[in-house]
C-alpha cells in the first residue's frame, strides 16, 4: 500500500458498539465521510447474551469498535460497595470477552481484522474517587495489551486510544462544561488549554481503523491535550 495517500475506508464493515452516546455519534460520522459501511448497535452489553447478539446481527464485520460506557461513579474508596463495583465491571469489561469469543473466528479465518477498544485514560493517571471507573478502564487496556500481541499474527490489529477531557454528551455534556469549576479545571489541568474536539478523536480512531495503521500491536494512545503527561 502506498502510504503516502490519504487513507481510507471504504467498503469497510465497522461495528460500533453502544453508537448512541459517549463518541459514538462522532466515530459513526466520520466513519460514513470515510467510504465506511458503519453498523450502528446501540444498546448496553452488560446481559451476557448481547454482545454474541450483536456481532450475529451484524455479519462481516471488518473493525470491531468496542465502544463501551458507563457514568463514572465518584465513591470514595473506602465506601465503594460490591454492587458499584460490579456493574461497572458489567457494563465496561464484562462484554470484552464476549464480544472477541464472536467476532474473532471470522477474523482468523480471513486472516484480517481489527479491534479498536475506546478506552479511558482515567486508567492512566490517578484521580481521586474513581477507583472502580478506574479499575474497569484498566482492564480494558490490560486485555487489549495482551490480545494485541497473540492476534498480530493472524493480521488482527488490536489497540486502544485512552482518552480524557474528548468533549462528549456523556461524560462532559453542556451544564458541565459550562460550570465555571470546570472552566477552571481546564486551565490548571490541560496543557492544550480547551477539550479535545470529538472530530479530532474520532480522526485519530478512523486512522487506527484504516490499513495505513497496520503496523500497531497491543498499544494504547492517550488522547487528552498533554493531561495524561502533565
Amino acid at each position: 500500500m502506498d502510504t503516502s495517500t490519504p487513507f481510507t475506508l471504504t467498503g469497510r464493515r465497522i461495528l460500533v458498539t453502544q453508537a448512541g452516546e459517549f463518541m459514538g455519534p462522532a466515530l459513526c460520522e466520520q466513519f460514513g465521510k470515510l467510504g465506511a459501511i458503519v453498523i450502528r448497535d446501540e444498546q448496553p452489553l452488560a446481559e451476557p447474551e448481547a454482545a454474541g447478539r450483536v456481532v450475529r446481527e451484524a455479519g462481516v464485520v471488518d473493525v470491531l469498535v468496542m465502544h463501551l460506557a458507563y457514568p463514572a461513579p465518584s465513591t470514595r474508596a473506602e465506601e465503594s460497595p460490591d454492587e458499584e463495583w460490579r456493574a461497572v465491571f458489567a457494563h465496561l469489561v464484562d462484554p470484552i470477552p464476549r464480544l472477541a469469543r464472536a467476532v474473532l473466528p471470522q477474523m482468523i479465518e480471513r486472516r484480517s481484522g481489527k479491534i479498536l477498544m475506546m478506552g479511558s485514560a482515567a486508567a492512566l493517571r490517578g484521580q481521586k474517587r474513581t477507583t472502580s471507573y478506574s479499575a474497569a478502564r484498566g482492564a480494558q487496556l490490560a486485555w487489549v495489551q495482551s490480545a494485541g500481541v497473540e492476534l498480530a499474527p493472524h493480521n488482527i490489529q488490536v489497540n486502544a486510544i485512552a482518552q480524557n477531557l474528548v468533549d462528549n454528551p456523556t461524560y462532559f455534556p453542556p451544564e458541565v462544561q459550562a460550570n465555571p469549576k470546570f472552566q477552571e479545571r481546564i486551565k490548571r489541568e490541560m496543557p492544550l488549554g480547551r477539550l479535545v474536539s470529538a472530530q479530532e478523536d474520532a480522526a485519530f480512531a478512523a486512522y487506527l481503523c484504516s490499513d495505513v495503521a497496520n503496523c500497531f500491536v497491543g498499544q494504547v494512545f492517550p488522547v487528552s491535550g498533554g493531561w495524561v503527561t502533565r
